[in-house]
């Protein structure tokens, strides 16, 4: 009997290794690195001489047991003394000191920008003395996987399109449910340029309040952008709430600093397939006469107006964007209108280059 428990132990630890072998495989640009910080610099860290084969597999059902939070960021182009890296380093160190859960850290880079973030993430791992996971994602190759929806989206929404590398980056958050492993059921996805006050976990606790038909969850904008944008919309409907500011009951549109994803639904959706397609984002643009330049921001802010239905709006505490441009390019009148968020700060979003607050 002892000996038939053997086998099957061993047996059992094979198929993993099979498994595990099979994944690396069949990665398609994926790769796994643990972060964790060093056992001399963290005192609650135990030495093990060594267990059985039944010690193994119950620290692997205990893993499996674990409850991932899974956290996307694009951090590309990056040299090793571009200012991104320090913001990168913000926005990690006040993602892990905040967090009270488990996360997985999916990181879609460039080989030259993936040597710094690792550099950065070892850093912040110490100065926090906490553990996560690390995924990195070769863009290129998600870029490949993707090519049909920045096809369709790229003229529509690119500032200058035509340089696909480039578009592709701003558009790979509509094909994110595509991406992910299919384990992940939810994820949320941030730009690098922001920075957390509050636990992570909190802003996973939206996906309760997604309604019934909710793909993404988003903050509104806090420029006058969408004014601007649809400009001539509303000039032949002047009575639309579309690119009014929220104060106002209005739609201002949505931004992406901040991006929650149901990957289930996403995944199951029929209605989304459609709206991606060609004719279908070529007719809501026409419709709206809309022609942006923010990448998949535009088309989130295009879908909430056609769909409002598939979108949960977040509160605005949870991407409190500190962008000005808008209020020095003639809309100055307005622009308080717009930026106003009267909600906790949660998360700082310094786009535009806006020096983030140091609390």
């Amino acid at each position: 009997m002892l000996l038939l428990r053997k086998v099957l132990i061993n047996l059992t630890v094979l198929a993993v290794i099979l498994v595990l072998f099979y994944c690396y495989q069949t990665s398609n640009g994926v790769h796994w690195s643990v972060h964790t910080v060093p056992e001399h610099e963290n005192t609650s860290t135990t030495k093990s001489n060594g267990g059985s084969g039944e010690d193994e597999i119950s620290k692997a059902l205990l893993e499996a047991e674990k409850v991932y939070y899974n956290v996307w960021c694009i951090f590309t182009k990056v040299a090793s003394n571009s200012p991104m890296r320090k913001k990168f380093a913000i926005f990690a160190e006040s993602l892990l000191r905040l967090s009270s859960v488990d996360i997985v850290f999916h990181v879609i880079t460039d080989e030259d920008s993936k040597d710094v973030a690792e550099k950065v993430l070892e850093g912040v791992l110490l100065s926090t003395g906490k553990f996560m996971k690390v995924q990195y994602y070769d863009v290129h190759k998600l870029a490949s996987q993707l090519e049909d929806i920045v096809s369709v989206m790229s003229p529509h929404f690119s500032s200058k399109p035509g340089t696909y590398y480039s578009d592709a980056l701003f558009f790979l958050s509509l094909g994110l449910h595509r991406i992910a492993p299919i384990e992940q059921s939810v994820a949320a996805m941030f730009d690098a340029d922001t920075k957390f006050r509050k636990d992570v976990k909190e802003l996973f606790e939206e996906f309760n309040s997604f309604g019934g038909q909710a793909l993404f969850g988003l903050a509104p904008e806090l420029t006058p952008v969408y004014r601007h944008v649809l400009y001539l919309y509303r000039n032949k409907h002047p009575n639309t709430s579309f690119g009014e500011p929220s104060k106002s009951n209005g739609y201002p549109g949505y931004n992406s600093g901040v991006v929650l994803f149901n990957l289930d639904r996403l995944r199951n959706s029929s209605i989304y397939d459609r709206i991606v397609k060609k004719e279908s984002v070529q007719a809501m643009t026409e419709k709206y006469h809309f022609k942006g330049h923010l990448g998949d921001q535009d088309f989130y802010t295009l879908l909430g107006m056609e769909r409002p239905e598939l979108i949960h709006t977040i509160d605005c505490g949870w991407n409190r964007q500190l962008c000005i441009w808008w209020r020095d390019r003639g809309y100055a009148d307005v622009f308080g209108n717009y930026s106003r968020c009267d909600s906790e700060t949660k998360l700082w979003h310094g786009n535009c280059n806006t020096p983030i607050p140091d609390d």
